[in-house]
Order: C-alpha cells, then structure tokens, then sequence
C-alpha cells in the first residue's frame, strides 16, 4: 500500500499562531523593541523592531499600524507602514494596505494586489546542502580537462 509522506519544517521555520505583545492603536514607542512569540503592532513604532534569535516569532502590522525602523523578524505579515529594512529568514507577506520604504530581504515573499515596496525585493537563498566541486575558470576540473583535449 502506498502512502503520502508529508515533510514537516522545524520548529524553528514554523510562525506562532499567537500574540503575546501588542502596541496598541493609541500607543506610540520610541526605541527599539526586541520580542519572541507574535507581536502585533497597530500603534506606532519609532525605533527598530527584532526577535529573539532561534525561534518562529511573528510580526504583524496591521494597517493602522506604522513602524520606522528597520524590522528583522522571521515571518512578517504587513498592512500598514514600515519606514526602514525588513530582514526575514522566513517568510513576508505583504497584504493589500502594506507600504514598505526600504529593502525586504525573504526566502519567501507574498504580496497581494495594492502593496507598494519603494525599494528592493531580495531573495535570501536558503542554506546549500552538499559539496561544491572545485572550479576553474568557471567549469568543474572534469569539464575544464575535457574542453582543453579539444583544442
């Protein structure tokens, strides 16, 4: 009998499904916050927004919300306004509201109809698996000794 084996990511790549901390619509921080777990922002932040290094926290900005600073989160999910870099080693959405003035560096981007990014889309490759053969003058050795019998 066949079955489907399913792949599970880590721990680590998988987003919280829940919020922690929130910045409230009426509430305006200054400095910068550094978090685990989700964070929502619907006030404003004036300072640089980070997680705690090794785990899937989540940033969510909704379009109330605006942040300048830059924003270094594993998964962000975006509708209002971000005034500085966004650094993910997970993945973005950008939803229909988001306003991005900056650079976004993902593995993995969505962005929905109506989000603007005045800045660059840069796809972070995740990490390589295996062993690099070594190079000469741009060819594998093996290839490189067979074009030269050629000549």
């Amino acid at each position: 009998m066949l079955s489907k084996k399913t792949t599970q990511l880590p721990t680590t790549n998988k987003p919280v499904d829940s919020i922690d901390t929130l910045v409230g619509q009426k509430a305006s921080l200054k400095g910068d916050l550094e978090f685990s777990g989700g964070l929502r922002v619907d006030g404003k932040v004036l300072g640089s927004i980070s997680a705690t290094e090794g785990n899937g926290s989540t940033l969510v900005l909704s379009e109330l919300g605006e942040i300048e600073g830059n924003v270094s989160v594993p998964h962000v999910v975006v509708n209002g306004v971000i005034k500085g870099n966004i650094t993910s080693t997970g993945r973005v959405e950008l939803q229909s509201k988001a306003r991005v003035t900056g650079d976004v560096h993902y593995k993995a981007v969505e962005m929905e109809l109506g989000a603007t990014v005045n800045g660059n889309l840069v796809c972070e490759p995740a990490a390589a698996s295996g062993t690099l053969k070594p190079v000469l003058g741009g060819m594998p050795e093996q290839e490189k000794f067979h074009h030269n019998s050629k000549l």
